[in-house]
């Protein structure tokens, strides 16, 4: 199996629900709050990173299946949709440091966003120092895996995090949650940042640097295979780097949201087993967003009659 199929597993084990539950808890304190019932139109966003990788299409087949305009007739079912009058839709963003600044201060009304910048945004640390602790965000779901990517030039001589040193490396935006968990990993592998030349390009921008030889690496968190990796390992011009070793197991011990993963052998095109690593992606809300739509919208989610439109994505 690989890490895409992997990854679309969320909906297929009830366990996942209790799972989201919890780490509303971890995240934040729930406090109680006297709602009233749905409204009958209902317009509701989902943000996710840019159309770079899987996460605007995750929330384009997540759209499709809440939204619960009159007249369709699938969702006639009982849970099969949201409730009537829901209209999801889909924004891409510039990726789950923006997201979550976003859904905290009620600017949307979801989002899509990595694990472990939301732990950092909810204790106010790394890239949310300067605003503070994010307390108004809850969790609906932990819905997939995504991996850590480290593209290198074919013949850059990049095979280590370690020969990384003295090289030209995008680390992504700064609003991404890539630069974070970038960030994160060169620490734990002992690369200080002004040991490289650093770069700050979104990733399809590093891909053509890359191709024109004007860059060595670059990060790129998004869940296997993501399509624009694999068209520069077809075009043979990259190389996936592994991740593991001793930094890996600093970084995975001294967090609760990143683990030590392995793409599996075919997982890209000609690519045998790599050690990787993975982080989850959470769908996360306002804490002012209704207990009832949310309720009503996992359930449709984790509704096993959805199974089969999950997994022909």
């Amino acid at each position: 199996m690989t890490v895409r199929a992997k990854s679309l597993s969320w909906l297929i084990a009830g366990a996942g629900v209790i799972g989201a539950l919890a780490l509303v808890a971890v995240f934040a304190r729930v406090t109680a709050q006297t709602v009233g019932t749905i409204p009958q139109r209902v317009a509701f966003q989902i943000s996710t990173a840019s159309i770079t990788g899987n996460d605007f299409s995750v929330g384009e087949l997540l759209a499709g299946i809440l939204s619960h305009p009159p007249g369709i007739s699938r969702c006639e079912t009982a849970n099969l949709c949201g409730p009537p009058g829901l209209i999801v839709s889909t924004r891409a963003a510039d990726g789950s440091v923006a997201n979550v600044s976003a859904v905290n201060v009620g600017a949307t009304g979801s989002s899509l966003a990595q694990a472990d910048v939301v732990a950092q945004a909810v204790s106010g640390q790394s890239a949310f120092a300067g605003s503070g602790p994010a307390l108004r965000l809850r969790a609906i779901a932990n819905l997939y895996e995504q991996t850590v990517h480290l593209v290198a030039a074919h013949d850059a001589g990049i095979e280590t995090v370690a020969d990384l040193r003295g090289k030209r490396v995008s680390l992504s935006t700064e609003d991404s949650g890539s630069i974070v968990t970038a960030r994160a990993l060169l620490q734990a592998y002992r690369v200080p940042e002004w040991r490289m030349v650093r770069n700050y390009d979104p990733p399809d921008f590093a891909a053509q640097l890359l191709r024109d030889g004007e860059l060595d690496a670059f990060f790129f968190v998004g869940s296997a295979p993501v399509e624009l990796v694999e068209q520069l390992l077809l075009e043979g011009v990259a190389v996936l780097v592994p991740l593991d070793g001793v930094g890996r197991d600093r970084l995975v011990n001294g967090s609760n949201f990143l683990n030590a993963a392995l793409l599996s052998q075919g997982t890209y095109t000609g690519t045998d087993d790599l050690e990787t690593i993975n982080v989850g992606t959470l769908w996360i809300t306002n804490a002012t967003t209704p207990y009832p739509l949310v309720y009503a919208m996992v359930k449709a989610i984790f509704n096993p009659d959805n199974r089969p439109q999950i997994e022909a994505r």
